[in-house]
């Protein structure tokens, strides 16, 4: 399965859309993951636009109706591999271990994040924890990226520079 990751979209606030390199791509996937700071909803249905099998959740800089559509965490199953959602919150260099706590009785395998806006691709014991940064907002990071998650018989996660 080819799932496409992205995160902290700020839109209408850092960009007025995603950019359309990113659409084109998730064109080619079987699911999208959203972790969350969309800011207006208008996003999650730019998504699924796109395609129709979206998950997410919401971030701390979402709005009501954000919040009020969406999950702060979720845990998703694809295959054998476990799979944990989530926003984040406080500070960038703490937010692994924050995830690490969030999900600790999850069983999860891989971890999906966001908040900071920094892409990581970290492993720790048995999980993979995976930010793709942001597409929109360069303010922790050199680069927008976005990423993509390849699951098979392994796991695999990458980022995406824009």
């Amino acid at each position: 399965m080819r799932i496409g990751v992205i995160s902290d979209t700020h839109i209408p606030d850092r960009a007025r859309a995603i950019p359309p390199e990113i659409l084109e791509d998730f064109k080619n996937v079987e699911m999208i993951i959203h972790t969350g700071d969309f800011v207006d909803i208008g996003v999650l249905d730019r998504l699924k636009s796109v395609c129709a099998n979206v998950k997410a959740v919401y971030g701390n800089m979402d709005s009501y109706q954000v919040r009020n559509s969406l999950p702060e965490k979720q845990v998703i199953e694809i295959g054998k591999y476990r799979i944990g959602i989530m926003h984040g919150i406080g500070a960038p260099a703490k937010l692994i271990e924050y995830m690490e706590k969030a999900f600790l009785n999850d069983r999860v395998d891989l971890v999906v994040f966001g908040h900071s806006h920094t892409p990581v691709v970290e492993k720790r014991g048995e999980i993979l924890f995976f930010n793709p940064g942001s597409p929109t907002d360069k303010i922790f990071s050199p680069y927008n990226s976005y990423g993509i998650i390849e699951i098979n018989d392994k796991i695999e996660a990458r980022i995406i520079r824009l």
